[in-house]
């Protein structure tokens, strides 16, 4: 499988669990009567920005791998490393911008960042048996 297809893939499975996280994250803040269009704005926030760094993670990661299958496991590494910061920085000024600018609630832009290894476990229970990982 080449592996734009299979990161489109699991960012997709990503994507599906965050709005299921998303959607019960707000039944929650509804259910102890906190929900408001902060908490919604959050919670969208926090989902869109968890997916884009898995998407981009994986996509770092792949090449890093193609990399180091060239040999060049430096390359790879280096990679890898200027990916997390990247993502870090962008993930700072974005979350830092919404929260102050008092548009999101701040802990329901947080959490979506915890729906992603779930989504992914549970992903992998579902798999078929026979179907390739990369």
């Amino acid at each position: 499988m080449d592996y734009r297809k299979y990161v489109l893939k699991e960012t997709g499975i990503v994507a599906l669990g965050q709005a299921a996280g998303v959607g019960a994250m707000l039944l929650i803040f509804t259910l102890l009567d906190q929900f408001s269009k902060s908490v919604l704005l959050g919670g969208i926030v926090g989902g869109l920005v968890a997916t884009a760094n898995f998407f981009f993670m994986a996509m770092f990661a792949m090449l890093a791998a193609d990399k180091a299958e060239a040999q060049d496991v430096a390359g790879g590494q280096k990679i890898i490393k200027l990916s997390q910061l990247g993502r870090l920085m962008v993930m700072i000024v974005v979350f830092f911008a919404f929260a102050k600018s008092g548009l999101c609630n701040v802990f329901a832009m947080m959490i979506p960042l915890l729906f992603v290894r779930p989504t992914l476990y549970i992903g992998e229970f579902f798999r078929k048996s026979g179907e390739k990982q990369a």
